[in-house]
């Protein structure tokens, strides 16, 4: 059994972003894998330590300018065995390569580099363009059953039961057989910290180069972004001195009570 693992490099979570005319000013701004990736990562990992899991080999997957190499060394330091690297210097965060193009990119490696894939792991999203969009059309365009919003994957004989998450709690689908699309949710594991020793084992772990332009898949956007700003600044809070103070601004004031 392989698993392939999608990995985004993106803003860090923690960074405040600067919003300009063309979107988010990404100069000197401080970078890392996609929370979600992290968890698709976590995951992949602990399924090859599961004693009955059979997994041979954890590929991590990254599309993206030369510095994902440093992303993909972060999975690789996390378990993963081997990265690919998909070479290309447009943006990620849907101003230039978008969800739709990244798909077909992960399909080709599917079909022409990585034939035997049995599983892909995807973070249900990226936390710059929020689309959730690459899981879904990747199973679409493969043929293969998906699970969307993992929140926990057990192996079940030649398939997989996933506990997904829903607006109205949470619902277990099976899947009889891979091969499958699995995209994870924030409540599926806690991402490992990679220690001093795997992080030098990394460096030493092979990552496979193609371009993006050589495999055949057309990168244009499908939709243009007109316009991306900041949302407006939130009104200072205030103080009240007891709980009647704040029932009669509610009804008077705000009118959110009757």
């Amino acid at each position: 059994m392989k698993i392939l693992v999608g990995v985004k490099r993106v803003v860090d979570y923690a960074v405040k972003v600067r919003v300009g005319a063309n979107g988010v000013d990404l100069k000197n701004v401080k970078m890392s894998l996609n929370p979600f990736c992290e968890i698709a990562v976590e995951e992949a990992v602990k399924l090859k330590e599961h004693k009955k899991s059979n997994v041979s080999e954890v590929v991590a997957l990254s599309i993206g300018p030369k510095q994902c190499q440093e992303t993909l060394r972060t999975a690789l330091a996390m378990g993963c065995d081997r990265g690919i690297h998909i070479m290309t210097d447009k943006r990620g965060d849907y101003m230039e390569l978008q969800s739709d193009a990244v798909a077909k990119l992960f399909q080709k490696i599917v079909e022409e580099k990585e034939n035997d894939v049995d599983l892909v792991l995807v973070g249900k999203q990226a936390i710059d363009s929020d689309c959730g969009q690459v899981g879904p059309m990747l199973a679409g365009y493969m043929g293969w059953p998906q699970a969307t919003f993992a929140a926990n994957v057990e192996l079940d004989g030649d398939g997989l039961l996933v506990e997904r998450e829903t607006d109205q709690g949470t619902e277990t689908i099976k899947i009889p057989k891979l091969p499958a699309v699995v995209s994870c949710d924030l409540r599926l594991n806690t991402p490992r910290y990679a220690t001093l020793p795997n992080i030098m084992k990394a460096k030493k772990k092979k990552v496979d180069t193609y371009k993006a332009e050589e495999l055949g898949v057309d990168l244009e956007p499908k939709n243009k972004v007109l316009e991306v700003f900041e949302p407006p600044p939130r009104k200072e809070g205030i103080m009240v001195d007891d709980v009647n103070s704040l029932l009669d601004k509610l009804k008077n004031e705000a009118g959110l009570i009757q």
